[in-house]
């Protein structure tokens, strides 16, 4: 379990198409083997610390002759943003991702401020 000691949590989340390769004959709907995608997000606003990232397939198009095979991962979570990474592998043909995502994290409380 992750314990955030703040009193103000913030919620942000997206929706991003990661590629649509079939339409002009990417990688990942004509390679074999080990391929990978990395799209970078940024939060609206920064976390206080690096938020707790759940990602999700919301859409996906894959050939249905060939093995499903996919990995989503959120990595490199910082307070201001993560990196999404899709992967597949073997001769799984991918034609299109869409991910979504939501992060929970500690954000400042706007009645806590500090006089100098």
């Amino acid at each position: 379990m992750r314990r955030f000691n703040t009193g103000s949590f913030g919620v942000d989340q997206g929706s991003r198409v990661l590629f649509s390769d079939f339409a002009d004959g990417g990688v990942m709907w004509t390679g074999q083997g080990p391929r990978e995608s990395r799209f970078i997000v940024t939060f609206k606003e920064a976390f206080l610390e690096p938020p707790v990232v759940s990602l999700g397939v919301s859409m996906w198009d894959m050939d249905h002759k060939h093995n499903s095979r996919a990995d989503l991962t959120a990595e490199n979570v910082t307070e201001n943003g993560f990196h999404i990474v899709f992967r597949t592998w073997g001769d799984t043909r991918v034609a299109r991702v869409r991910a979504d995502w939501i992060a929970i994290g500690p954000v400042q409380d706007e009645d806590n401020w500090q006089l100098y």
